[in-house]
């Protein structure tokens, strides 16, 4: 593997000189050459010329400014795309010969030029990690051209089969990994920020702490997602203790894995999960280690409480108690006492309520997206822990709410296939309660026959959300 990626390497750094060098001579503007250059990349040639060619064009593409990128994804939607008249012409020599022939002829014409051009760019070194890079630019631009969605969708496509589990590398992360590895770490981090390199070395060092991540060939040093794991006694219920250095649990003495931060590395590899194999390999791997854990859980935020939570005040969907509305946002309950206890049954209530009957409109899956992934990863929703995260951002966006799902090797996939199949939400029996709860005293009777609650659903009354461990209903659909 080192030689081919040395020589890989070797071959790109000539490729990388010979365009430098054309550039002297070439007057066209980035973007016409480009696309002079993606047309030469089409046609048939050597694989040596290919990947010159290749190199070029990822070059000219990283040249391009936001408006000569545009332009590039909107000439790959328009004329990369698969030919009306060839697809006609196939399925008619498919009705009528019907055999495996036609239909492989019928298969090739429908898929897009622009697949056979994207593989040809994957062909030179470091391609699949530039490949990637211009997704993420593509996805940037959706949301105001949503006519790139096929184009997307081709890269999905793609990345889905050169990103596919029997390709990625589970490496442990110690402080004694490369600096480059590590900086990456504290670049990626999207849950708790790391502030330094002491702050790092804390996630990383001890005994007790645990790091490890997905690598692909393709991309070297650069991780797809990592996963910190803390090992304790008991289920951890705040991140403060864990974050903060402290004593060192032995691990022959610890009871408890604790995965308290997930981070997606590449914003081009949205929609590719990653995720569901790492927890259940990083499982499998701490309990051949140490066999005397017991639980497997997460230390989990909730990012969307707080948002839905002001919406469906604002809605007017909440029956709330005065002490709620005007001290939650206060934050006198931070301190432990007497607020703190009174406000905490209402807050688990509403919480339980959250994660388990408000949904998306699109889809009928929990609105809360750490939620969906774990749930449908087959964990379970075991405690509500609040407060679990006192900082600014947790504050901000859960009012501190935390959660612990439970990953049970034995009923991982059963979990799995009850939420995925029919929206099934596993959870404790006290958790159930509590959103029993608030079903029959939290929420604010309807002002009309139907309106539009918080889910982003139309419904008809308090009882529109999906009951824990039944299926979800249909009209949740939108």
């Amino acid at each position: 593997m080192n030689f081919l990626q040395e020589l890989l390497s070797s071959i790109g750094r000539r490729t990388r000189g010979q365009a430098a060098h054309a550039d002297k001579r070439d007057t066209p503007s980035s973007l016409a050459r480009l696309t002079s250059v993606c047309e030469t990349l089409m046609q048939p040639g050597g694989e040596a010329s290919q990947i010159l060619i290749a190199q070029e064009a990822l070059e000219r593409y990283a040249s391009l400014d936001d408006a000569g990128r545009l332009a590039f994804f909107q000439l790959l939607a328009d004329h990369y795309a698969a030919e009306p008249e060839r697809i006609h012409a196939a399925y008619a020599a498919y009705q009528e010969a019907e055999d495996n022939a036609s239909l492989a002829q019928l298969f090739a014409v429908c898929e897009p030029r622009r697949q056979h051009l994207l593989r040809r760019l994957n062909l030179c070194p470091g391609g699949t990690y530039e490949l990637v890079k211009m997704r993420a630019d593509l996805l940037g631009l959706l949301k105001a051209h949503p006519e790139l969605a096929p184009l997307d969708a081709d890269f999905a496509h793609l990345f889905a089969s050169w990103f596919n589990r029997g390709f990625l590398m589970l490496e442990s992360i110690d402080w004694n990994t490369s600096a480059a590895v590590l900086e990456k770490l504290i670049r990626y981090e999207a849950v708790h920020a790391i502030r330094d390199w002491g702050d790092l070395r804390r996630r990383l060092d001890p005994d007790d702490r645990h790091c490890y991540a997905f690598f692909h060939p393709a991309t070297g040093d650069e991780p797809l997602i990592f996963v910190e794991v803390a090992l304790c006694r008991g289920i951890p219920d705040n991140i403060q203790t864990i974050l903060e250095s402290g004593d060192e649990v032995p691990p022959q003495e610890a009871d408890t894995a604790a995965f308290y931060s997930i981070s997606n590395c590449q914003a081009g590899l949205k929609g590719i999960s990653f995720g569901n194999f790492l927890i259940k390999q990083v499982v499998q791997e701490l309990k051949r280690e140490l066999p005397n854990l017991e639980n497997f859980v997460t230390l989990s935020p909730v990012p969307g409480f707080a948002a839905w939570l002001q919406q469906a005040r604002d809605q007017g969907e909440l029956n709330l108690s005065d002490d709620l509305v005007t001290e939650l946002d206060a934050g006198h309950w931070r301190e432990p006492g007497k607020m703190r206890d009174k406000l905490a049954p209402e807050v688990r209530a509403l919480a339980a309520h959250y994660l388990i009957d408000v949904k998306r409109g699109d889809s009928g899956m929990p609105l809360d997206p750490v939620a969906r992934f774990h749930l449908g990863n087959g964990a379970s929703l075991h405690r509500l822990n609040w407060p679990g995260d006192l900082s600014d951002k947790g504050l901000k966006q859960s009012h501190a709410l935390m959660v612990n799902y439970l990953y049970e090797l034995e009923r991982i996939e059963q979990n799995h296939e009850a939420f995925s199949r029919e929206g099934s939400v596993i959870c404790t029996q006290e958790i159930r309660r509590d959103a029993k709860q608030a079903r029959s005293r939290l929420l604010a009777a309807p002002k009309g026959d139907a309106k539009v609650n918080a889910r982003g659903d139309t419904k008809s009354g308090p009882k529109a959300g999906t009951k824990a461990g039944t299926k979800g209903d249909p009209k949740a659909k939108a």
